[in-house]
């Protein structure tokens, strides 16, 4: 058996003894759940009923009085967004399969969807994070019926995956496959598309020309095709073991998207505990396929708001990261995969090139990833180095290529495009944070400057148009974080940004709010945790004190003389964000949310034992 690379072993093993106690008290509700007899017929009669009441007949006689296994299908779909918008078909064919394969499929229930490209910039997107709560919320909600024997997880995008997993995780004896909907095909190239951007935020192109820039590459079904988080999600579910091998990255509405579906379905129905392959949520989700999608995200420069995401959704499984941990999985794992924004290929691309098979082979050959671990499909990741092929009209998986096809793209483990991983940790006297540092070039990677401090994006886009920009600065916007305003992305900062640095200035984000999956070229520290809004360093920083931002050595201070730390925080004004797009709803959730570091989540503690 190949031996496990020593760090990963020794980061997984103070995982599991830091999260011992809480994680025994998770695996108890699986242990006291009696899997083998149908979830339905543990509820009284008129329950049965009202849930059978509007099935078509056959379902509904099987439900009554059959044992055929009960699928919940929970889903995000809505037709305004193209990522979700496939997910109009799939309730249909996954009630088809699961008929065929001997089980009764039904809609549980929905979760919203939103897109943080619709809101960047605006107030909705002050919703975005806690978004993700919501969705784990409604997901419980739909899965409270208590009538089903597994479930199928319908949601692709950036809030709505970690959301799906964090709500069924507390469902933890119930089998679930999430079923990803593909990306759109290849549009305009992303990196037109940023250069289309940038030269409107100079001035130098007017609204028409931009939006025809931004309709040629969002401009059909599926997910965006640029690597942010949405695309992130779908490498993580795969190394976690929670999609059918590969099935992440195959365009919507085609015959291999439907024949994954349908054969998603096929497999929620072969491993309930009715059978003889029983295989929970909760003990597939442990402390070994958290540092897999972990090492998963190094290997590729993926999206930044994972440091949130899986630590709320490790939480939900009783399970406790730090950003330690992702930084010393970083050291020691290189960087395979160029994908725009850290590349000029899409995910399109990406897939022809060798794909999630490719890589998975690589990660393994290097003994980076945990390769004796459940999926929803057997207790190996060995099975997620095979491709999905559609065969005299069946479907079949086979071995991913033994070479990349485009080197500028996907790398072998032997020829790294850097030794280290894409993301990285930062700490010093304005505490900590994280940066995406494989889209940035080495000349920018350290940037030591005159602070500009600013209390919204929109002031820094007024700053920039007026022309007050136009030198070396670190550009701190403060009051973004959590508990100030729902820790909104700040993703219009970017172009301009880039125009600066590409003008010859050196230049630099720091914030305590976040970027996105799409961070780009210009070196950003995000996520800054303790935020000023409860008092955190970055609420004493003032215009003109020397900040280091370092991505080498991973370094966020205040180098400036004197002592700045005794100065009183900046008393923030946060009256505008409470009222308006129905922020004033979601005040609940930013009183209560925990630090970037715990995943940013209303409510962390799972476990008050």
């Amino acid at each position: 058996m190949t031996q496990l690379n020593s760090t990963i072993a020794q980061i997984t093993e103070r995982i599991r003894a830091r999260s011992a106690g809480r994680r025994r008290r998770y695996l108890d509700l699986i242990d006291a759940y009696d899997a083998a007899r149908p979830a339905r017929v543990k509820i009284a009669e008129a329950n049965r009923a009202h849930g059978a009441a509007g099935c078509a007949v056959q379902d509904k006689i099987e439900l009554l009085g059959g044992k055929w296994p009960s699928i919940g299908i929970v889903t995000a779909y809505n037709d305004m967004l193209s990522a979700h918008a496939p997910y109009e078909r799939f309730p249909e064919i996954i009630r088809a399969a699961a008929r065929e394969a001997g089980a009764v499929a039904q809609v549980a229930g929905g979760v919203p969807a939103m897109c943080d490209g619709v809101t960047q910039g605006f107030e909705g997107m002050e919703l975005s994070l806690f978004s993700r709560d919501v969705i784990a919320l409604s997901t419980a909600v739909s899965l409270s019926h208590a009538t089903f024997d597994s479930a199928l997880l319908l949601g692709i995008c950036d809030k709505i995956v970690p959301g799906l997993l964090i709500g069924a995780l507390r469902f933890p004896w119930l089998p679930v496959i999430l079923t990803p909907g593909g990306p759109m095909p290849s549009g305009l190239p992303n990196k037109e598309k940023a250069a289309r951007r940038q030269l409107f935020a100079e001035g130098k192109i007017g609204r028409e020309e931009l939006l025809q820039a931004e309709a040629e590459s969002y401009h059909a079904p599926g997910t965006c095709t640029f690597y942010g988080t949405a695309n992130s999600n779908q490498m993580m579910m795969e190394l976690m073991g929670l999609h059918l091998p590969n099935a992440a990255f195959v365009n919507p509405n085609t015959p291999l998207r439907d024949a994954l579906t349908a054969a998603a379905a096929r497999r929620a129905a072969a491993i309930t505990g009715l059978g003889d392959d029983y295989r929970p949520i909760g003990r597939l989700i442990d402390e070994r396929s958290l540092v897999n999608a972990i090492v998963g995200l190094m290997a590729t420069g993926g999206s930044t708001n994972h440091f949130i995401h899986l630590p709320a959704i490790a939480a939900a499984a009783g399970i406790e990261l730090s950003w330690d941990d992702f930084s010393d999985i970083a050291r020691v794992t290189p960087l395979l995969a160029k994908i725009y924004p850290n590349g000029a290929a899409d995910v399109n691309q990406f897939r022809d090139a060798g794909g999630m098979a490719f890589l998975t082979r690589e990660l393994l050959g290097l003994n980076l990833l945990h390769r004796d671990v459940m999926t929803v499909v057997s207790d190996t990741l060995e099975d997620y180095t095979r491709e999905p092929w559609l065969e005299d009209g069946g479907l079949v998986w086979r071995e991913a290529t033994a070479f990349s096809r485009d080197e500028s793209i996907v790398r072998r483990g032997a020829d790294p495009f850097q030794p280290t991983g894409g993301l990285m940790v930062m700490s010093g006297g304005l505490g900590r944070a994280c940066a995406k540092t494989s889209a940035v070039g080495a000349p920018f990677m350290i940037v030591e400057a005159p602070a500009r401090v600013f209390d919204s994006q929109a002031e820094v886009q007024a700053a920039f148009r007026a022309g007050e920009l136009d030198r070396d600065c670190v550009i701190v916007v403060r009051g973004q974080g959590p508990r100030a305003n729902g820790m909104p992305e700040l993703h219009k900062l970017m172009p301009l940004m880039g125009a600066l640095q590409d003008r010859g200035f050196k230049v630099a984000l720091v914030t305590d709010g976040r970027m996105s999956g799409a961070s780009g070229k210009v070196l950003a520290a995000i996520h800054v945790t303790p935020e000023a809004a409860e008092g955190g360093p970055l609420a004493k920083v003032r215009d003109g004190d020397l900040i280091r931002v370092d991505g080498v050595d991973g370094v966020l201070d205040v180098v400036s003389p004197g002592d700045w730390r005794e100065r009183a925080p900046a008393q923030l004004d946060l009256a505008a964000n409470a009222r308006g797009s129905g922020r004033e709803l979601f005040s609940l959730f930013r009183a209560n949310a925990c630090s970037a570091e715990r995943g940013a989540s209303a409510f962390p503690d799972y476990d008050p034992a």
